[in-house]
């Protein structure tokens, strides 16, 4: 069986892309106008063989008419804006997701915001500081964890949940959990979104739970469990296969289009996985869905700046983020809140002002 893949490629930005989109000869990501394409990157996969070749969009009525008719589909998602189904977020715009992880033995900040007084400050610190979403966890999923109980998951993080809603009436509430006991007891207390690292496989009920109450939720990617999925992490095609698990589940297994796209930076995937998720995000847009990447902190940063690494990584996040926002990136998962904020900010006004 033949498939084919579509990535857009080769971006404009700022008053550029507005021009060349008014003059039909580039295409605009995701219903912006202030970021366009005029070349795309198509695979063919057959089996075990993949071909590419990238071509400009105004050759596309020279291809063969089984492959234009699935370019075509593809490029209707990509151009198409996205739907803001996600409380006071704009997909329109990049949006920060503030780590806030209540466990003892998270990679980088395990322990620290534990006690009540600091983890509510470290909220208010993350929304001023520009967080439009607070990702709430008790339990670590760094790799070599092993599972933890539910009761001792909700308890960590209990009281800052039942409280966030009073407290920050206008931020978006994230969990991070696996557990659909967990779900179940953050989103009776207002929770908005669910982020679920597992892919929503790990309890057989919580995906009948989440399609039944239409609550939005982040599909993300992982090979493995977080105590097994750095071991030796193996694809036929790591930017292939993960599309596929994407559009399997969204075809067959999700009733909403209330989906936010994860392909799970360091979750069962070496170096090498990483850097080609990263570099060719872009083919994630033909989903037609908003794409949520966290690259902070993570060890892919340490693996190629060797002596040059640094305890939270802000240079090495900041450079990963900056790329992917280049490539039509909605929402970014992040540590060093203002320090990203201030990156995004300076790096819209240098190439959205040109």
């Amino acid at each position: 069986m033949i498939k084919y893949y579509t990535r857009a490629c080769n971006f404009y930005h700022g008053n550029i892309a507005t021009k060349l989109i008014k003059k039909k000869v580039a295409m605009p990501l995701c219903g912006k106008k202030n970021i366009a394409f005029d070349k795309i990157e198509i695979f063919r996969r057959n089996n075990k063989k993949i071909e590419t070749k990238i071509i400009n969009i105004k050759d596309i009525k020279k291809l063969k008419n089984f492959e234009k008719i699935k370019i075509k589909s593809d490029l209707k998602k990509i151009t198409s804006k996205r739907k803001n189904f996600l409380k006071n977020i704009n997909f329109s715009s990049p949006s920060i997701m503030g780590v806030l992880n209540l466990t003892p033995d998270s990679f980088s900040d395990g322990g620290i915001y534990n006690q009540y007084k600091k983890s509510n400050s470290h909220i208010s610190n993350m929304i001023k500081s520009g967080a439009e979403i607070i990702d709430i966890g008790g339990e670590s999923t760094r790799p070599g964890s092993k599972t933890l109980n539910s009761k001792i998951e909700w308890k960590r993080i209990e009281k800052i949940v039942k409280e966030f809603k009073t407290n920050n009436k206008k931020s978006c509430l994230s969990i991070d959990t696996r557990k659909l006991e967990v779900m179940i007891s953050s989103i009776n207390y207002g929770a908005d979104l669910i982020n679920d690292i597992s892919g929503l496989s790990f309890d057989k009920k919580t995906l009948p739970y989440l399609n039944k109450y239409g609550i939005p939720k982040v599909l993300h990617h992982i090979q493995g469990t977080p105590n097994t999925m750095q071991k030796n992490p193996r694809y036929k095609n790591v930017l292939l296969d993960i599309y596929d698990f994407f559009e399997n589940k969204i075809n067959n297994e999700l009733k909403n289009r209330k989906i936010i796209l994860d392909p799970g930076i360091g979750f069962g995937k070496t170096l090498k996985h990483n850097l080609t998720l990263i570099s060719k995000i872009s083919l994630f847009h033909s989903l037609g869905l908003p794409i949520l990447v966290g690259t902070s902190r993570k060890r892919f940063i340490s693996q190629i700046s060797g002596k040059y690494d640094s305890f939270e990584r802000i240079g090495g996040t900041l450079a990963s983020v900056l790329y992917l926002l280049s490539q039509g990136v909605q929402i970014f998962r992040v540590h060093n809140v203002n320090e990203v904020k201030q990156g995004i900010m300076v790096f819209n006004k240098i190439i959205l002002d040109k």
